[in-house]
């Protein structure tokens, strides 16, 4: 096991104003605006945060879980003004080296955390990556940041056990597909389904010695932060405990918040902040703390600069005691559907759910 250096600063935040380069086109959800509202939310901070640059990802990383067609693929688009990567995704001159931005950032991120620089980190970045494939961009993805990030921390330091959750209100197809034959990662996405991109049900459960390692839990539109609470508490929080990470990982999109566009969840602010202190109570009781947060979606400009403030806050603050549910609060008959189908697939992978 390495040795943990004594920790400076309670949080990092990886954050490069390059990253308003990539430009998608005029009307794009996933455009500039996006970093503008993520600075709002540093601002709002003021000096509790220490905010540090990103790096370039070294492009031979990529070919770790990229093909190189594809990565040649995305370099030629510097070559042009404006390209088209896939149906959805679209480049900009600039987008190659603000994707590598993304991804090394995200490297950095990890790698801060497990160096003990500091207890957690987060990685605020554009491009998003989880929508990203071996071979192909989707969903606004150009490379995909997570799962390189998880794949650093197993080649360059010898991690075995790492947990990926993704709350991101779509599926993180990419680094599921990425990592499904492999039990040293643990992928973990809790989305709205059906939307897109049309993966992520319950039977999906990774494959060969991955065989459950892939734990999905897609639930209908119109979950609340009561549900997922109480998806936190019954299926994240027991399956944490039994797989204990060395590490958490978070894809942390915010467009299941109420007021994005993009999807039909209820989720507040406060419901953000909850989630975060959830993972940041397992990562203490199980991976010394080890917590890194790497920004997806999120496309409702202030929702997004309001969620990012609450969970910038939580992870700044030391206290990480529990948030007691209220008694009136009972398990709502989307969790109960849910959890009658998921423990009929997983109670065979994970003992915590055959009760």
């Amino acid at each position: 096991m390495m040795e943990i250096s004594i920790i400076m600063d309670e949080l990092i935040v990886f954050h490069d104003e390059r990253f308003a380069n990539h430009d998608p086109g005029e009307g794009h959800p996933e455009n500039a605006e996006r970093i503008v509202a993520a600075q709002k939310a540093l601002d709002a901070l003021g000096d509790r945060l220490r905010i540090e640059p990103g790096r370039m990802i070294d492009p031979a990383d990529l070919e770790r879980l990229h093909s190189p067609a594809y990565i040649r693929f995305v370099q030629e688009s510097a070559k042009k003004e404006h390209s088209s990567l896939s149906s959805d995704t679209f480049a900009s001159s600039a987008t190659y080296e603000t994707a590598l931005l993304a991804a090394g950032t995200a490297q950095t991120a990890v790698d801060a955390v497990l160096q003990g620089e500091c207890r957690r980190s987060f990685a605020l970045v554009r491009p998003p990556g989880h929508h990203a494939e071996f071979g192909r961009s989707m969903g606004y993805c150009v490379f995909n940041n997570t799962a390189l990030a998880a794949e650093f921390a197993i080649r360059r330091l010898g991690l075995q056990r790492i947990l990926i959750i993704d709350w991101d209100v779509h599926h993180g197809n990419g680094t599921q597909h990425l990592f499904e034959a492999d039990p040293r990662v643990l992928f973990f996405s809790i989305h709205q389904s059906p939307l897109f991109p049309g993966t992520g049900h319950v039977t999906e459960v990774g494959h060969g010695r991955g065989e459950g390692y892939t734990v999905n839990v897609p639930l209908p539109k119109g979950c609340t932060d009561a549900d997922y609470a109480m998806v936190f508490e019954r299926i994240l929080g027991p399956l944490a405990e039994s797989y204990l990470p060395e590490l958490i990982l978070v894809s942390a999109g915010f467009d299941a918040h109420a007021e994005d566009p993009m999807a039909g969840m209820r989720l507040s602010a406060a419901g953000f902040a909850e989630m975060t202190r959830s993972v940041m109570a397992m990562a203490e009781a199980l991976c010394g703390g080890r917590l890194a947060l790497i920004l997806e979606g999120g496309y409702h400009p202030d929702a997004l600069t309001e969620s990012l403030t609450a969970v910038l806050r939580r992870l700044c603050d030391a206290d990480i005691a529990p948030l007691p549910l209220l008694p009136t609060v009972q398990p709502s008959s989307a969790f109960l559907h849910l959890w009658k189908r998921f423990r009929s697939v997983h109670q065979q992978f994970w003992r915590c759910f055959t009760q």
